[in-house]
């Protein structure tokens, strides 16, 4: 698509978190999320992706060309009916067949997506449920994060002064507690990858004006999802490297390597931001690399 970027993009993303949740895992009662050979937290891509779209949402109000296609409640299927009558293909959605669209269609479904949901055109997705309108792979891809130093997950038990059922009260004798769990990580500092394409960028239309408000997003996304799992969140560092020409002019990994976070003092556990220092290398750059600190 013609508005498409025209350059490949890395970035690292660096954000921490104190005396919070940043990524609960529902099959271990929510508790952080740590690989359990290093102790080093993980934040999986899907979170982060997440985050994205709800900041998004938030500033454009969901409105095209910058909808969300996966949101709190969707039903996906009807907006891919949606992408049929807005391209005119309402007789397909009356066929017999029990996989509608013809090619043509769905090629027309897919592109009308992209152009109105700011999360397809970036991330991606797969759309052939029901109706069928294709699939998208997205030019911006996420690594998972995982913090600097190994974090341990605390444990602490909570009380709410109020039951929820008569029968609880009656049991209490009108004492009415409820009593819980709340797990947090005093602190961790998380690093995570981001690749972005401009050969996948010219299929979807993701153009500048999407990078701008990818990398607005990055930055920003804590500040608007706060809660008392999470307890202090924020973005540390976004280091953009951009490359000259769509292919790139340096592998990623040799480019990441040029971010270096490290404890001051060694052995001493991390509770806050200054305890780390960021060395940012960014003197003799490969030819046709330019590095851009959004942040950091």
């Amino acid at each position: 698509m013609s508005n498409a970027i025209q350059n490949r993009y890395d970035f690292v993303l660096l954000f921490d978190v104190r005396d919070g949740n940043p990524n609960g895992d529902p099959d271990a009662g929510n508790l952080p999320r740590i690989d359990a050979e290093t102790g080093r937290g993980l934040v999986t891509d899907v979170a982060l992706k997440r985050k994205v779209r709800n900041f998004v949402g938030l500033v454009k109000e969901e409105q095209p060309p910058y909808d969300i296609y996966i949101k709190e409640k969707a039903i996906l299927n009807r907006t891919h009916e949606r992408a049929y009558v807005a391209v005119g293909a309402e007789e397909e959605l009356k066929s017999d067949k029990k996989r509608k669209g013809s090619g043509d269609t769905v090629i027309k479904a897919r592109d009308w997506i992209c152009a109105n949901f700011f999360d397809v055109r970036t991330f991606g997705a797969v759309m052939s449920t029901g109706v069928n309108c294709g699939q998208v792979r997205g030019p911006v891809q996420l690594t998972f994060a995982r913090s600097i130093d190994p974090v341990i997950a605390q444990e602490h038990a909570i009380t709410r002064m109020a039951v929820a059922t008569e029968a609880e009260a009656e049991k209490q004798q009108g004492d009415n507690r409820t009593m819980g769990r709340k797990f947090t990580i005093p602190y961790g500092l998380y690093r995570a990858h981001g690749f972005i394409s401009a050969h996948l960028a010219g299929q979807t239309g993701f153009s500048a004006e999407d990078l701008e408000l990818l990398t607005q997003s990055l930055v920003n996304m804590f500040e608007y999802d706060r809660s008392a799992a999470r307890g202090e969140m924020a973005c540390r560092g976004l280091y953009l490297f951009k490359h000259e020409g769509k292919l790139g002019n340096a592998p990623a990994h040799t480019l990441f390597e040029r971010i270096a976070p490290k404890l001051k003092e060694e052995g001493k556990p991390p509770r806050a931001f200054d305890d780390y220092a960021v060395a940012v290398d960014d003197g003799d750059l490969p030819a046709g690399v330019e590095l851009i600190r959004v942040v950091g």
